[in-house]
């Protein structure tokens, strides 16, 4: 049975729809201080059973834009992309993405998927804007938001509390017209 569907194809890596069975891999991810802190998620504890439901829940959804970020060589899940807060009326969305396991990360796989998925919100479903929020002391991936095109368009100042220091959010964005150039 195949387990990942190409669904955004690149050239390294491919956006597919989300595996329930990878469950387990997901929950060790989220889990994992690093990437649990600049999700936002350290406080939290994940469960086998709640992350499994999740994953079915998001699966079973037409309007979905959760994908797994697959390995094109040995189709090998590395983490998620997706896209939240989707208002189809004023055509915006709030994008997430994240990559598991620590030899995966500043390979550029990141930027490569942020690609793939901001190409596919504005060319296919039509979105204006898309933005995130991001951590002021999580430089790596405000250097790869900005590789991307994105851009800083607010901050909120000193409302995370990371190691017993206040950080601020920095709001950045990416829009249509940029992207697609006109």
């Amino acid at each position: 049975m195949q387990k990942y569907f190409e669904k955004i194809s690149g050239e390294r890596v491919f956006l597919s729809p989300m595996n329930p069975d990878d469950y387990e891999l997901a929950t060790k991810w989220l889990n994992d201080s690093e990437v649990a802190t600049w999700l936002g998620g350290h406080r939290h504890m994940y469960s086998l059973p709640a992350e499994r439901a999740w994953m079915e829940e998001n699966v079973k959804k037409q309007d979905n834009y959760q994908f797994a970020i697959v390995l094109r060589d040995g189709q090998r899940y590395i983490g998620g992309c997706g896209l939240n807060q989707f208002d189809a009326t004023h055509r915006r969305a709030t994008l997430g993405i994240f990559i598991g396991e620590a030899d995966d990360r500043n390979c550029g796989y990141g930027a490569e998927a942020l690609r793939l998925l901001v190409d596919y919100s504005f060319r296919w479903l039509g979105l204006q804007n898309i933005d995130l929020g991001v951590w002021a002391n999580n430089t790596r991936a405000i250097r790869c938001y900005e590789k991307v095109g994105f851009r800083e368009y607010g901050r909120r100042t000193g409302v995370i509390l990371f190691d017993g220091e206040w950080q601020d959010e920095v709001r950045m964005e990416i829009l249509a017209k940029d992207w697609l150039g006109g």
